[in-house]
C-alpha cells in the first residue's frame, strides 16, 4: 500500500522547508503556512490587499538565487519569527509580522544577496495568500520512485528535497504519478484530492539543498532520457482532513 513517508511546507518561499508530523489539509487551500511569505525582488506590484499570484521571478528563489540554500532557516508559527543562520551562526531574526521584524529580515537579505538584486528586498505576505509557483492552491507531491529511478539514469544520489514538495509518497511504481492527472487520491482516514497537473521542473532542482552549489542537470537530464521535464504532481484539495507520515495514499 502506498504511504506518506514526509511532509513538508515552505513558509518563505525560496528558504528552507519545515518538516511536519502532521498537516491540516482544507478544501481548496494549500498546507497550512506553506509559502505563506515571499521576498520581493525589486518592485513585484504585488498588492496585499488585493492578493494575485505573480510569477516567482518577481522574488527571491532557488532557479536564480541558489545560495539561499546554503542559508538554514527555522519559522515559528506562533510568533512568526523566522531565524536565519549562516556559515554556522544565527544572522539575522525577526518577527514577519511587525515592520521591525521584517525590517531585520530584508537588512540580511540587502547584504545576502546584494549582487542579485533589482531593487530593495521586501517581506511580503497577505491572509489567505500563498506565493505558489501556480495560481491554483495546491499541494505538491513528490514519488519517491521516481527520484530512485532519476538516480539511477543520474548514477549519483538525488535528494528528494531538491524537489521542494509537499507529500513525498512510497509504495508508487516509478513515474506512475504522472498519469494520475483528473484522477483523486485519498489519504489518510478523511482527505480527498484531485490531481489537476503534472509539474514542470525548473533549474531550482539543480541546486543542492545543503551547499547551494548547482551541481546537477535534472530538467535537461528528464528531457534527454524521458522525453519530458515533469517529476511530481499537482493536487487541489477536495475533502480535509488531517494526514501524517505512515497515512495510506488510494486511488479513488
Amino acid at each position: 500500500m502506498p504511504t506518506i513517508a514526509r511532509i513538508y511546507r515552505y513558509p518563505v518561499k525560496g528558504l528552507g522547508p519545515d518538516r511536519l508530523e502532521t498537516a491540516e489539509l482544507a478544501p481548496g487551500r494549500t498546507i497550512r503556512g506553506d509559502r505563506l511569505y515571499a521576498i520581493e525582488n525589486g518592485p513585484s506590484g504585488f498588492d496585499p490587499a488585493h492578493p494575485a499570484y505573480f510569477p516567482k521571478s518577481r522574488f527571491l528563489m532557488l532557479m536564480r538565487n541558489e545560495r539561499l540554500a546554503a542559508l538554514r532557516t527555522a519559522f515559528d508559527e506562533g510568533t512568526h519569527t523566522l531565524a536565519i543562520t549562516a556559515d554556522g551562526s544565527e544572522a539575522a531574526r525577526g518577527d514577519l509580522r511587525t515592520p521591525e521584524g521584517r525590517a531585520a529580515i530584508e537588512r540580511f537579505f540587502a547584504a545576502y544577496c546584494a549582487d542579485e538584486l533589482r531593487g530593495p528586498p521586501k517581506v511580503l505576505n497577505a491572509p489567505g495568500h500563498s506565493f505558489s509557483d501556480v495560481a491554483r492552491k495546491v499541494v505538491s507531491i513528490i514519488n519517491l520512485a521516481s527520484v530512485a529511478a532519476l538516480e539511477t539514469i543520474i548514477g549519483a544520489a538525488v535528494d528528494p528535497v531538491r524537489f521542494r514538495a509537499n507529500l513525498y509518497v512510497r509504495g508508487w511504481e516509478p513515474w506512475s504519478e504522472l498519469d494520475l492527472v483528473g484522477r483523486e487520491i485519498a489519504v489518510g482516514p478523511s482527505a480527498r484530492l484531485k490531481v489537476v497537473k503534472r509539474i514542470v521542473r525548473c533549474a531550482a532542482t539543480n541546486v543542492d539543498p545543503d551547499t547551494g552549489i548547482r551541481d546537477l542537470t535534472i530538467p535537461d537530464t528528464l528531457l534527454h532520457n524521458l522525453g519530458h521535464t515533469d517529476c511530481g504532481i499537482y493536487a487541489e484539495v477536495i475533502a480535509g482532513g488531517t494526514i501524517a507520515p505512515g497515512d495510506a495514499v488510494k486511488m479513488l
